[in-house]
């Protein structure tokens, strides 16, 4: 794929003619805003080949050679196409992340119209988002996400030393804990009480602000 050689930053539009965030985030990635700008000129045959180029780069696809064909037989200039593939490449992969019944068509066309997209383009992005083929790709982007080992299983008890080298250390109560990740490997460690009770209030916290966060509109599952 060729690479964006610059980008450039403009204006943030996160925010849809209502209070409702776009589902591209708080602030619209730069490569995408740029994409929308070169969009306003280019011919659709060469779109549809370029979000061709696009899909098949989703899928892990060799897609080099699609692109330079596109160099060599149309007239666009490779600033131009390097945002085209770079943009159209972050509006599909975002998309793909959120379930067709999280992200609704209609909120997504109404997401790019915000970005002043042409119809005819937006009606493209669509169809590769909710057609047919968004089986493989939502697989394909699984596949290429980063995936951290997680907790199978955690154990915990209170230990006080009543003999050790720190005289601040002794008689005081602290928890041993030993967390199981589901690589196969286990770890152990003491957590101070004091660190424990900020542990617990920061946990609570990030609850809060998840529950605060899920009522937002764009994260509602509508019917």
């Amino acid at each position: 794929m060729t690479a964006v050689r610059a980008v450039h930053q403009y204006p943030s539009s996160s925010v849809s003619g209502n209070d409702r965030t776009s589902y591209l985030g708080a602030r619209i990635p730069p490569e995408v805003e740029g994409m929308a700008r070169h969009l306003k000129d280019l011919d659709k045959d060469v779109f549809r080949r370029i979000l061709k180029a696009v899909v098949g780069a989703l899928e892990v696809k060799e897609s080099s050679e699609s692109v330079q064909a596109i160099q060599a037989t149309t007239s666009i200039s490779e600033e131009q196409l390097s945002f085209v593939i770079s943009g159209s490449y972050t509006l599909l992969r975002v998309a793909f992340r959120l379930s067709a019944s999280t992200l609704k068509q209609e909120v997504f066309k109404e997401d790019l119209k915000e970005l002043r997209i042409p119809d005819d383009f937006i009606e493209d992005f669509a169809n590769v988002v909710y057609g047919s083929r968004r089986p493989v790709l939502e697989d394909a982007a699984l596949k290429q996400s980063i995936r951290l080992p997680t907790v199978e299983d955690m154990r915990w008890r209170v230990d006080v030393a009543i003999s050790t080298s720190s005289l601040s250390r002794a008689l005081q109560p602290s928890i041993l804990m030993q967390m199981k990740l589901s690589n196969g490997e286990a770890h152990r460690f003491e957590v101070p009480v004091a660190k424990f009770q900020e542990l617990r209030y920061n946990v609570a916290l990030l609850l809060k602000e998840m529950n605060d966060l899920e009522k937002k509109n764009i994260l509602k599952i509508q019917d």
